[in-house]
């Protein structure tokens, strides 16, 4: 990765959280969190990580169809040529590491 797609990430994903809490007005999106953003080299694509507290199959529907909306208000934003193509993508680190911290608590407590 070079530092400019690093720079790009970084923006994109504090600007997509703004719009998000901020901006999208669809009941299907609450207790979002925008956890990453990488973009491709040549800036056409974006996967966008979130978590939610919400149930996320409803909340993937809410920002699969908020998508040209985040679009539209990034390109109003950012000054790019062109604006990523936006793939949401639920980001299960989270639960994984709250599923290894309980095993870990689990053998503690087992000794």
């Amino acid at each position: 990765m070079s530092i400019k797609n690093d720079r790009i990430d970084s923006i994109m994903q504090k600007e997509i959280s703004y719009i998000v809490a901020n901006e999208v007005k669809n009941p299907n999106i609450k207790f979002v969190t925008i956890t990453n953003v990488d973009v491709t080299n040549d800036l056409s694509y974006a996967k966008v990580y979130f978590t939610t507290l919400d149930d996320k199959v409803e909340t993937l529907k809410g920002l699969k169809s908020a998508k040209g909306f985040i679009r539209k208000s990034l390109a109003d934003t950012l000054e790019l040529r062109h604006i990523p193509e936006l793939e949401f993508i639920y980001d299960e680190s989270i639960e994984y590491g709250k599923r290894i911290e309980d095993k870990i608590k689990e053998i503690h407590d087992n000794q």
